[in-house]
């Protein structure tokens, strides 16, 4: 099969690589869309290596059409149209996966759609729901709004009725922010967000921060926090380093900081997580509440194209590749 390979100085060339052989528990999908991500920039300069034993190709997501199924797959059939969340091997013409881990695609929803949807929208319910435990009434801060990450977290927390502040980089993509909506959004090229999201939080501040950016935003990010809040570091795009930080505060408002990865998480775990998420957003894609927010589609000729887009930090929602 074809699949997207990377050659030393992070050049990604087309290639031959192994069709992958599913076993009794696996069904094996044509790829039809996948979608970029920003583990997939960092795999391919080095930085983010695959799970152990998982495939070597970039690509953590994937809707496509089953050719073939495991003796055990009991409810799937050749031709299904299923998406789902991958620990690798996106970025090719054929992918295999759990038979628990894929999702039957929405009848209303394109390839492209459903490729848009199990990494960021898998990605922001375990950080809401799993980890954040958020509530109906809590107020969430999510940086980063605009991302893919940050437009399903948004979806997410309006769905069970929570109060979503966010900050963003521009006035068009505060605009989608609220359009999902987010009560408050903030610029973070004026300045701190801190007196704003204050001010909207009703001064005693907010019970859940989804967070991109890491130490910038970090004192900002605890000031911002009600008594027994949570942070939920997702990356660490501005720097990793905290240096001469009172950890005091965090005892006296009884802070929880969670770091959280998903790709090495165990099947076990991303199986549960994607049923559970099945469960509360199939319904919600059908009736149209929960939408995939897709900036740009590339033909997977242009993954460097894609990348570029990405790593300048251009995109709204997501960015698809459509797989030939």
């Amino acid at each position: 099969m074809k699949a997207v390979l990377v050659k030393s100085g992070e050049q990604m060339i087309f290639g031959d690589a192994p069709t992958p052989v599913p076993n009794e528990d696996e069904i094996l999908v044509q790829v039809k869309a996948s979608a970029v991500n920003r583990a997939d920039i960092l795999q391919r300069k080095g930085l983010y290596p695959p799970p152990k034993g998982e495939s070597p190709v970039m690509g953590l997501e994937m809707a496509g059409i089953i050719t073939k199924v495991g003796k055990n797959c009991t409810g799937w059939e050749k031709g299904d149209r299923v998406f789902g969340l991958l620990a690798g091997g996106g970025y090719a013409q054929y992918v295999k996966i759990h038979r628990k881990m894929a999702i039957k695609i929405p009848e209303n929803l394109s390839f492209e759609e459903a490729a848009a949807i199990p990494e960021t929208f898998l990605t922001a319910y375990q950080a809401i729901f799993f980890l954040g435990e958020l509530q109906k009434g809590e107020i969430i801060l999510i940086h980063a709004g605009a991302s893919g990450v940050g437009t399903a977290a948004i979806q997410l927390a309006r769905e069970i009725g929570a109060k979503i502040l966010t900050t963003a980089g521009s006035d068009d993509k505060l605009k989608t922010c609220a359009e999902l909506g987010a009560s408050l959004t903030w610029n973070y090229n004026n300045g701190s967000f801190l007196p704003a999201v204050m001010e909207s939080g009703g001064k005693q501040g907010v019970n859940l921060i989804l967070d991109f950016v890491g130490e910038p935003y970090f004192e900002d990010n605890i000031s911002a926090l009600a008594m027994d809040g949570r942070i939920i570091f997702l990356a660490l795009m501005g720097g990793n380093q905290i240096r001469n930080f009172n950890l005091r505060i965090l005892m006296s408002k009884r802070i929880r900081l969670i770091g959280s990865t998903l790709r090495n998480r165990s099947l076990e775990y991303k199986i549960k997580l994607t049923r559970d998420f099945s469960t509360f957003g199939l319904s919600r894609f059908t009736s149209g509440k929960l939408k995939p927010v897709i900036d740009k589609i590339y033909p997977w000729e242009a993954v460097k194209e894609a990348h570029d887009y990405m790593e300048a930090n251009k995109n709204t929602g997501k960015i698809v590749l459509k797989i030939s």
